[in-house]
């Protein structure tokens, strides 16, 4: 039995390669292109469930960029002292969700008064900005922030940056879909942040 198995099983192999190879290759349309946006909106934890939500949304990465510290750790970030700030990277399929959607569910997301802080986090680190990937992004950015003066119904300026992108360096493992993995504590941190009064304050309804 075992000389059997030893003479078929490479036979078998070698026909099983062989009807993978004459299989037609797919189709170059059947592949899809995401796109990638990116936006800073005060702690990380916070910025992925807004966007996890929209149908098109492939994924949400928490990571660190807009500074000149290669490979920051949390601790350095958090510190204040790389320039970067906490961000999170969306990936998503155009055809489903464009980019201008994901730049309303931003706004509705962040105190875009704040330039140096967001809620109970204070520092560069949190500060608020967009950052875009290609000139088309930019001009989208550009009109968002004019709809958002124009419509606001808050009175303090809008001190939101729109930054070009530069290098993003994902965040430690345990700060991916923190939310998901640590719904009570990252619950508890939420409301004691203060973040959904001060966005219902900002835009009225729930937010996140």
């Amino acid at each position: 039995m075992y000389t059997l198995i030893r003479t078929v099983f490479p036979l078998l192999v070698t026909l099983l390669a062989s009807a993978a190879n004459s299989a037609e290759p797919a189709a170059p349309n059947a592949v899809t292109k995401f796109d990638v946006a990116t936006f800073a909106g005060g702690c990380f934890w916070c910025m992925e469930p807004p966007f996890d939500k929209l149908d098109g949304v492939v994924s949400t990465t928490s990571g660190y960029t807009g500074g000149h510290k290669a490979n920051p750790t949390y601790q350095e970030v958090s510190a204040g002292t790389t320039g970067h700030a906490e961000a999170v990277q969306v990936r998503f399929d155009p055809d489903v969700v464009g980019y201008e959607t994901l730049l309303e569910v931003f706004w509705r997301n962040i105190d875009p008064t704040k330039a140096d802080s967001q809620f109970c986090d204070h520092g560069l680190q949190y500060r608020p900005a967009v950052f875009v990937h290609s000139e088309d992004q930019q001009r989208a950015a550009e009109m968002s922030l004019k709809e958002v003066e124009r419509n606001k119904t808050f009175k303090e300026p809008l001190q939101v940056g729109i930054e070009p992108a530069g290098v993003f360096y994902p965040a430690e493992d345990y700060h991916q879909d923190y939310y998901l993995k640590n719904p009570l504590r990252y619950r508890f941190y939420r409301f004691n942040c203060g973040r959904d009064k001060r966005l219902n304050e900002l835009w009225g309804g729930k937010q996140g």
